[in-house]
């Protein structure tokens, strides 16, 4: 039987707190964890991964639970196959107000677009770029460069934290424009010391 949505979220926290602990939680932990209202509810995921062959207790013991063989084995299968390549999801980047860039341990598969090791995902947060079909929940894959030219779609950071997916352009005056795709917004003007090219757009999977 496959796990539910709240199932699977009990796993991954307890896989996620035995891997940074090197033990177990406890059942309030666990429910403090998962936002859950009662040790009851916690109780009776436990049981029903347990019935599942997800999870093992030792009965006597505190901070019992083991994480069973067919997890590990059915997350290796789910994980990337041998020789394909993988790039960090580093967090989510604001397509609108510039906001702080943090990172992520998640891995994203984009094996038929990535040029190098250096290339890295992320998520894209506001409706800026709309015009150019780059949506709020899109997944951007982004080359790591300096190296830009005007109209390039960049990640650039502001004020060394603060950062944003737009178009560059270098303005006469010597500031660069940061031109968002969206007519009904205005574009960031600042001066190039303010400003950190991370790197440039490679491609966008949208996930429906």
């Amino acid at each position: 039987m496959a796990l539910t949505r709240r199932q699977k979220e009990v796993m991954e926290f307890l896989s996620g707190f035995i891997k940074k602990h090197g033990y177990s939680p406890s059942y309030e932990e666990v429910a403090s964890g998962l936002g859950l209202a009662s040790l009851a509810t916690v109780h009776k995921h436990i049981q029903a991964l347990e019935a599942k062959q997800y999870l093992r207790r030792s009965y006597n013991h505190s901070r019992s639970l083991e994480i069973g063989e067919r997890y590990f084995n059915e997350e290796k299968a789910r994980g990337p196959q041998n020789g394909e390549q993988t790039v960090p999801l580093l967090g989510r980047i604001a397509a609108g107000a510039p906001v702080e860039a943090i990172p992520n341990p998640e891995q994203l598969h984009f094996s038929d677009f990535v040029r190098d090791k250096d290339s890295y995902a992320l998520q894209v947060r506001g409706d800026s770029m709309v015009e150019d079909h780059i949506c709020n929940g899109d997944f951007v894959l982004v080359e790591r460069t300096d190296s830009v030219k005007n109209g390039d779609i960049v990640v650039a950071l502001v004020d060394g934290t603060d950062a944003t997916l737009k178009r560059y352009y270098l303005e006469p005056d010597g500031r660069v424009r940061l031109q968002p795709a969206n007519s009904s917004m205005k574009p960031i003007l600042v001066d190039p010391a303010q400003l950190q090219i991370q790197g440039r757009l490679l491609a966008i999977m949208r996930k429906y």
